[in-house]
């Protein structure tokens, strides 16, 4: 493995890795169910996609790669799906959203 292929494949975990504890700190730090839906959903399949980006520069195509690619897109559709049927589900129980001047931390 050259040293180029290499740096792509550790700048890209540690992209991943990143964009998964940003989501998790969000998760813990913000102070409603809209707002915390909302980072889960899109850092945390950011974060999936550039591992599984990763592991195919680091494997090449496999039949495991494949496998992982198709975890991929099945992460790509459900989390937002998932996001957004937690926040209709707030909504429908009649959680209010946290505005500026709500105390709830």
């Amino acid at each position: 493995m050259n040293d180029l292929r290499l740096a792509a494949i550790l700048v890209l975990l540690a992209a991943g890795v990143f964009f998964t504890l940003v989501s998790v700190v969000g998760v813990i730090r913000l102070p409603d169910v809209y707002s915390r839906a909302h980072t889960a959903s899109q850092t945390d399949t950011l974060g999936a996609g550039l591992v599984v980006a990763s592991v195919v520069l680091a494997y090449g195509v496999d039949s495991g790669v494949i496998k992982a690619v198709l975890l991929l897109v099945f992460i790509f559709i459900t989390n937002p799906t998932a996001a957004h049927a937690i926040a209709r589900a707030a909504y429908e129980e009649g959680i209010e959203p946290w505005t500026e001047g709500d105390d709830r931390r």
